[in-house]
């Protein structure tokens, strides 16, 4: 039976030799090792199959019909340059080997062989490509430094979300995860992909109102040199980079309208097209997706597609605001505190009873993300051993006067509560930067900076 995906990385292999003896041989012996196996019989074929699938290892025979094998190296490697390629051949020589390796095999095994050389080499393999994806998440987690959340909440809801996405997160069904602002949805869906049997595959993130519309069609699918100005390079995009693995899609109710049927034939067929090139691909790569904003009102807009929201919401998971969870706050402070004292190379033990209620007692409308940054900033500017109160933002404890126009604020305080107001009275981010006068994407940069 094959080996699960959560405890290797099992790799994509094509076969390229003209005897079909051989090709079944491989097949039946790389299958029974939990691989996802193709084959060919010719270079032509071979080319084709490599533009069109995401592979990660190629055994490749020297004497093809139409191709000399160490001819095919280098033009695999042209259009894939991350896969292994493995030679095969019954003319083995100290030159033939010494040639394939100069031009890029990884490894080399003579004909006739027996199935153990050919899973001994795979392995290995298999193990190179699962160290490489692993050392990929450690640099996007060292790249993020974000803190590591517990998944774990005295709140009902919160309970009933973790429960419902460790029950769907073994299986390939699309995950709506919805919510406001700041709740956590991206930590959510990378516990999702870590509960999940393609953990060892890589796990990526595009977050759809950051990247201008013109630009997100090729960030997605990829594009080749020359499709539109700027395309200096050939582009492989997110999902053929999340190949094996998971793709989160964050805020997805900002995706422009010109690009959510390409995603809705990507979802139900699995299939795609570069920008600027007319070959179709195929990915196995699972999707989860997440929204603020109301995505039925999107539809009735004119905003949404009806039919890719019915597509992505086959398991919608709602994570409550941090005002419905005042249980989890006290614990997920201590959390971050204990993060960025350690950051910053500080030694500061706990909060102040006095700073712990004035954390209850706040709105939190920023949710989990303004917890987070109302820490780091506190732990930055203490000089003690404990965050007192006077520590904290002075909008967490001096609530008795509100804001307003001509108070001695500055022009930044002022933005930070314009937006967060426009925010709080608006359905969705469109609306929010229509009534601001900025563009999606200016709002984004916003609200992180406020940790809104």
């Amino acid at each position: 039976m094959p080996n699960k995906r959560s405890t290797s990385h099992k790799l994509n292999i094509l076969i390229i030799d003209d005897e079909m003896a051989i090709r079944k041989t491989l097949t039946v012996c790389l299958e029974d090792e939990g691989h996802r196996i193709r084959s060919v019989s010719n270079g032509v074929d071979a080319l084709s199959e490599i533009q069109r699938h995401a592979f990660d290892v190629v055994f490749l025979d020297l004497r093809l019909p139409d191709a000399n094998g160490l001819d095919l190296i280098p033009e695999i490697h042209s259009r894939a340059p991350w896969i292994r390629i493995v030679v095969i051949t019954a003319y083995a020589s100290v030159e033939n080997a010494v040639e394939a390796m100069r031009r890029g095999a990884a490894d080399y095994i003579p004909k006739p062989f027996e199935p153990e050389e050919v899973r001994v080499v795979t392995r290995r393999l298999e193990k190179v490509r699962s160290l490489e994806l692993r050392v990929s998440s450690l640099e996007e987690q060292v790249n993020r430094l974000e803190p590591g959340i517990q998944l774990s909440s005295e709140s009902a809801a919160m309970q009933q979300a973790i429960e419902t996405a460790r029950k769907a997160a073994p299986t390939d069904s699309i995950i709506l995860l919805t919510g406001e602002s700041g709740t956590g949805k991206t930590v959510f869906a990378r516990a999702i992909h870590d509960w999940s049997n393609r953990a060892n595959g890589p796990f990526g993130v595009i977050s759809c109102p950051t990247i201008p519309a013109e630009l997100l069609e090729s960030e997605l699918f990829g594009h080749v040199k020359g499709a539109f100005t700027g395309a200096v390079r050939d582009n492989p995009g997110r999902i053929s980079a999340c190949e094996g693995g998971t793709l989160f899609l964050d805020e997805i109710g900002d995706m422009p309208l010109s690009i959510q049927p390409k995603l809705l034939r990507f979802l139900q067929e699995r299939t795609y097209e570069r920008v600027g090139e007319q070959t179709t691909r195929h990915a196995d790569v699972r999707i989860l997706a997440a929204t603020n904003t109301n995505l039925k009102k999107a539809i009735a807009e004119g905003m949404f597609r009806e039919d890719l929201y019915y597509r992505l919401n086959v398991i919608d998971i709602l994570l409550p605001p941090l005002r419905e969870r005042t249980g989890d706050i006290t614990s997920l402070a201590r959390s971050f505190l204990e993060f960025f004292a350690r950051m910053n190379h500080k030694t500061i033990h706990q909060f102040t009873p006095e700073a712990l209620v004035s954390l209850q007692q706040y709105s939190w409308p920023g949710n989990v993300r303004e917890l987070r940054n109302a820490v780091e900033r506190a732990v930055i500017l203490t000089q003690f051993e404990s965050i007192r109160k006077d520590d904290l933002p002075e909008r967490l404890y001096n609530t008795s006067n509100e804001p307003a126009l001509g108070d001695a604020l500055s022009l930044e305080r002022i933005e930070e509560l314009h937006i967060r107001r426009v925010l709080a009275s608006t359905a969705s981010i469109q609306e929010a930067a229509d009534i601001l006068g900025i563009d999606v994407s200016t709002l984004y940069r916003r609200r992180q900076k406020y940790g809104i």
